[in-house]
């Protein structure tokens, strides 16, 4: 078995017999355990936290990660951090070592109940290797500079794509966010500060606190650099200016009224915010019931999830728009009825947390009062409008239904839309469209029903996580509010193209990892 550091603090070597046993591992386990290597851990670990840091600030400031430049730096990122997380699994698998982790000391019990996760490892990799077949078996390459396709031979009954070029690009990034899935995930179970001195319970299925260290600083970075993204988005939108970030001009949605903050489309800041604020507030309702002597600091974070909540309003986005009444209505009323399910239990806690409860019925009235005193005038008008820009996304849709009929198996090839469509422009002025505004749509096309049926495949399973009878979290409330969030950027696609944004699917990923550390086991510790 590894050696187990119950500390974090324990540089002794693991017995040589004991790093021999299993029939699997056996002969990987051949190296001896040096002080060095322990060290060579904690210091991957670490600099995979600052790694995740950066990549959450930087994703939306630079300007939504939509330009190759910045889509490049999040893709190194990522494999930066698949190769620390290599490291880290092999110092513990062939060198033997056992961090402390919140997954300890549930034993068999954990063992038994990851069938669920062995297939989601399963499905990333069938992903991945769908996107690197269809690039490999390309049966086109578009030649940017003479705007024509060069055609291949290709093996038809494998996934094929008919823009190599395109779906290269397209494995790059999938790759990176997978990587970094996988390696936010683990390392949220790491432990840290005080969390070291704590020893995991034996085989009875010890848990970690509601919010462990770890999640709780990335939950503050989150929210904080929301509510910074949302005070620069408004001041930006009221001034008129339509230079994003008051620095760059765009060739695109040049008018002011068709930006939010860094992002050159008020849909897709309206995506990110509608994603983000509900699992702020989650995290503020959990803080709530463990820091109720921090008042100013969870009352600061209330005001953050508030102005990121008025966003999608102010942004002008009709389809953010309606999510976020939606959530608006449907965030606090799943926080309350969770909290009274739960007095039911402790009758107690529900009158520990009376201003809580009084906070969270007045949000939703403020957020829409702010939101609609600001922007109702200007949406109301698009809203009026909306018929007609309802019939255009709806007549791109009706252009680009025959790419389904004619790739119904494995699609176009990941990422490559906007080339293959040009073949389906009946005449020249037919608009065409770099995404399609609908991403349900536009990944059946892509993709095919085969790999559409596998990205599916994984998110359901990662969803059917929670209902392990054992895992390292335990946090109804945040995953309720996770849920939520996730939901309304499924709904959103539908009209709209949030996965095509990195900045978005990312933290789309990121919310995910956390989603798959919790389960709904009662048994806690802390």
């Amino acid at each position: 078995m590894p050696v187990h550091d119950p500390s974090g603090l324990s540089n002794t070597p693991a017995p040589r017999s004991s790093r021999l046993s299993g029939v699997g591992v056996k002969a990987l386990r051949t190296a001896q355990l040096r002080p060095g290597d322990i060290q060579l851990y904690r210091s991957c670990d670490e600099l995979s936290g600052w790694v995740i840091y950066l990549m959450v600030v930087f994703s939306p400031w630079a300007f939504g990660t939509t330009e190759p430049w910045s889509i490049r730096i999040m893709d190194g990122a990522g494999y930066l951090l698949g190769s620390l997380l290599l490291v880290k699994w092999i110092v513990h698998r062939w060198k033997g070592y056992s961090p402390a982790r919140w997954d300890q000391g549930m034993g068999r019990r954990l063992r038994t109940s990851n069938g669920k996760l062995r297939l989601l490892r399963v499905l990333t990799v069938l992903i991945l290797g769908y996107c690197l077949v269809s690039a490999l078996n390309a049966a086109a390459t578009k030649d940017p500079n003479k705007f024509s396709f060069d055609y291949h031979g290709h093996i038809g009954w494998l996934p094929h794509s008919f823009d190599g070029n395109r779906s290269w690009q397209a494995l790059r990034d999938y790759l990176a966010l997978a990587l970094g899935f996988w390696s936010v995930r683990d390392w949220l179970q790491g432990r840290a500060g005080d969390e070291l001195r704590v020893r995991p319970e034996e085989e009875g299925g010890g848990r970690a606190p509601l919010i462990t260290t770890r999640l709780k600083r990335l939950l503050w970075l989150l929210s904080i650099n929301g509510g910074l993204l949302a005070v620069e988005g408004m001041i930006q939108r009221f001034s008129g200016t339509g230079m994003l970030l008051f620095m760059v001009p765009t060739k695109v949605n040049q008018a002011a009224e068709h930006q939010f903050g860094p992002y050159h489309y008020r849909g897709s800041a309206a995506s990110f915010f509608n994603l983000l604020w509900p699992v702020c507030l989650g995290f503020w309702w959990s803080l709530q019931r463990i820091q109720k002597h921090k008042t100013f600091q969870n009352n600061l974070l209330l005001v953050s999830v508030g102005l990121m909540a008025v966003c999608p309003i102010i942004c002008l986005s009709r389809g953010g728009a309606f999510v976020d009444f939606v959530l608006v209505a449907a965030a606090p009323l799943c926080l309350g009825l969770s909290s009274l399910l739960r007095s039911r239990q402790d009758p107690s806690a529900s009158r520990k947390n009376t201003s809580g409860f009084w906070k969270l019925g007045v949000f939703p009235a403020a957020v829409l009062a702010f939101g609609l005193y600001q922007g109702w005038h200007s949406l109301s008008l698009r809203l009026t409008a909306a018929e007609g820009g309802l019939d255009a996304r709806r007549q791109m849709c009706e252009d680009a239904q025959p790419m389904v009929a004619d790739f119904p198996a494995y699609g176009t090839g990941p990422g490559t839309f906007e080339t293959v469509f040009e073949l389906y422009r009946i005449v020249a002025s037919t608009y065409w469209a770099a995404q399609l505004h609908n991403d349900w749509l536009e990944t059946r096309i892509t993709f095919g029903w085969v790999g559409s049926a596998l990205i599916a495949l994984a998110f359901l399973d990662l969803l059917s996580l929670w209902f392990r009878r054992v895992g390292p979290g335990n946090n109804r409330d945040l995953v309720l509010m996770i849920w939520l969030a996730l939901a309304g950027c499924l709904v959103h696609a539908r009209w709209d193209f949030p996965f095509q944004i990195y900045s978005i699917l990312f933290l789309f990923l990121i919310l995910c990892s956390i989603l798959s550390l919790q389960s709904m086991s009662r048994t806690r510790t802390g």
